[in-house]
């Protein structure tokens, strides 16, 4: 009996002492309750307040802030026309600020030594659908090596010459690094990537042709077509 007794007790106890924890915590959300309630009615009377002073304000609408960041960029589509004054021909290119570097469609690369430094001759890769100046089809055309890079391949790495050429591409006239690989296999002979883009250009994929193809003397007036820009239609990336 004494036994039981010490443990009822002991439990009163503890029981007692919950209820008065419980007790004060109650008191404390009552009172953070109260707070709450005093901070909405703040609240309400400053936005009644707001909403006073904005029926006398005369209605205005501000200017959108321009992005400085967009000054003096070109907008160009997914896919452009291109001119290669030093080859003599344009070219249709895909627009990729995914890619690194620019690529160019090449065929028969064929290395050389010229004055005691690297070239490399070839001819475009290009398949019978691609629009190009009729006779730079099947040209030779020869360019000084810039350097060289590897490429991991699943059957190994390839070592690709990178040459530069001038490219316009409506108001733009920029010298631009390529990499030699045939793309014939591709849609488009020319990529474009990052390092041409770069800080002056504006890609809205949306679009494509927003600048007319360049002409060449040896162009003929049948090769006149599609040089504005096209609706937009679903085409292979």
């Amino acid at each position: 009996m004494d036994r039981l007794e010490t443990e009822l007790t002991a439990r009163c106890d503890a029981n007692l002492q919950a209820l008065a924890t419980h007790r004060e915590e109650q008191l404390g959300l009552r009172a953070d309750v109260r707070e709450v309630g005093y901070l909405l009615r703040n609240v309400r009377g400053e936005l009644e307040s707001i909403r006073d002073e904005s029926r006398h304000e005369p209605a205005s609408r501000d200017c959108p802030v321009a992005d400085e960041r967009l000054d003096n960029k070109t907008l160009v589509g997914r896919s452009e026309w291109i001119g290669l004054p030093q080859v003599g021909t344009y070219l249709e290119a895909r627009i990729d600020s995914g890619a690194q570097t620019s690529s160019l469609s090449a065929t028969e690369i064929t290395p050389f030594e010229r004055d005691g430094e690297d070239w490399v001759r070839f001819k475009l890769g290009l398949n019978d659908e691609d629009t190009v100046v009729e006779s730079m089809r099947d040209q030779w055309i020869e360019a000084p090596v810039e350097r060289r890079v590897k490429i991991v391949q699943a059957n190994g790495e390839a070592s690709r010459p990178v040459i530069r050429q001038l490219v316009t591409l409506g108001p733009l006239r920029e010298s631009v690094e390529f990499t030699l690989n045939d793309r014939t296999h591709l849609d488009y002979p020319v990529l474009l990537g990052r390092r041409f883009l770069m800080d002056i250009t504006i890609v809205d994929v949306a679009r494509r042709h927003i600048y007319a193809r360049p002409e060449y003397a040896s162009s003929s007036a049948t090769e006149a077509d599609d040089t504005t820009e096209t609706p937009d239609a679903a085409t292979s990336p």
